[in-house]
């Protein structure tokens, strides 16, 4: 059934109402706060209407109503006004990454951190092991007699704590030769592109097959592993909010949030770009999330995945802000990379 305009109206105040109240809303409530146009008992009477359509659920038969799933779903699809950020906080989101662009894992720790001290919900996000990487530098130290430190330094982040075998026998000019060679055939050249060269490249250090081998693996487990490099700010701030007073809320929540594995697969998304990702809490299939949402942005720069940060907590979310926090972050940081 169609929703008539009135109804999403009542829906909409009805949803922001509680966003900010956490208290059911009543008919009265309405009427005195927003429609002192209309009686009350034609609210009641809408009110009644949305509940039979699934859209409201009356927790008490006294009390007034709350949003149900649906009804959130609609509200970021359809009836909640975009926000806009103030000019203090966008002077907070500039400065958070002043001088801070240069290394892809302090953006990446500043981003998370500057979303959750705007929304004052838990925010987490991990930086994109991309294939478009282009490589600036590559060298091989000499760490012990059979083993050697690999640095690599792309455009967006430094590789580091890659170790790679070479042979006992190896000289400390010939770690220069093969890093040398390294240099020759890498720089310039993005992930993937070093990932298909395979039997080309191999023939050029048919002399260092070892320390080849050892370079595509460290780069394949970089592009690959994105576990350990989820950062979280403000996990504790799903306590402000009324909803986790329930114990069992609580840990449904830390089921989430302390697994790696779980939250790389809420994290992850196809696309490359600023669109918004929302999935509301009880969505079929979102095992953990049945009492709270996530809300996610994937940002580029210079044609690049940069990363994807989010945004999760009650179902009750201000989704309006942290929508406009999620945009506000991403374009600022987006053309401050684009600069750099």
């Amino acid at each position: 059934m169609k929703l008539s305009d009135r109804k999403k109206k009542i829906l909409q105040l009805v949803i922001d109402d509680y966003i900010s109240t956490a208290q059911p809303v009543s008919s009265k409530s309405i009427t005195e706060k927003y429609m002192n146009d209309i009686s009350s008992a034609t609210v009641r009477s809408e009110l009644a209407g949305l509940e039979e359509l699934g859209f409201l659920i009356q927790p008490h038969t006294s009390s007034g109503r709350i949003p149900s799933v649906e009804a959130y779903k609609l509200y970021v699809n359809e009836l909640m006004e975009r926000g806009k950020l103030t000019g203090k906080e966008i002077g907070a989101i500039k400065n958070a990454f002043k001088e801070r662009t240069e290394n892809l894992e302090e953006v990446v720790s500043f981003a998370v951190k500057v979303i959750s001290d705007l929304t004052d919900y838990t925010s987490l996000g991990f930086a994109a092991h991309s294939g478009k990487e282009k490589i600036v530098k590559i060298d091989i130290f000499r760490y012990r007699k059979n083993v050697a430190l690999l640095l690599i330094v792309t455009e967006n982040t430094l590789i580091k704590d890659k170790y790679i075998d070479i042979p006992n026998e190896m000289t400390d000019d010939q770690i220069k030769e093969a890093s040398n060679l390294l240099s020759d055939l890498f720089v310039g050249k993005n992930f993937s592109e070093i990932l298909t060269i395979g039997e080309k490249a191999l023939e050029e250090f048919k002399n260092y097959r070892e320390i080849f081998e050892g370079v595509m693996d460290a780069i394949e487990d970089y592009i690959d592993n994105k576990n350990n490099d989820i950062i979280m700010e403000g996990e504790n701030k799903i306590l402000h909010h009324p909803e986790y007073s329930d114990a069992e809320k609580v840990k449904n929540f830390l089921s989430v949030v302390t697994s790696k594995d779980r939250l790389i697969d809420l994290l992850s998304e196809d696309n490359d770009n600023i669109e918004v990702s929302i999935k509301i809490g009880g969505d079929e299939g979102e095992e953990g999330l049945s009492d709270c949402s996530l809300v996610t942005a994937t940002y580029t720069a210079s044609g690049v995945n940069i990363g994807t940060y989010g945004v999760i907590g009650p179902r009750r979310m201000d989704y309006q802000k942290v929508v406009s926090v999620l945009e506000g972050v991403g374009r600022i940081l987006e053309d401050l990379l684009d600069n750099k």
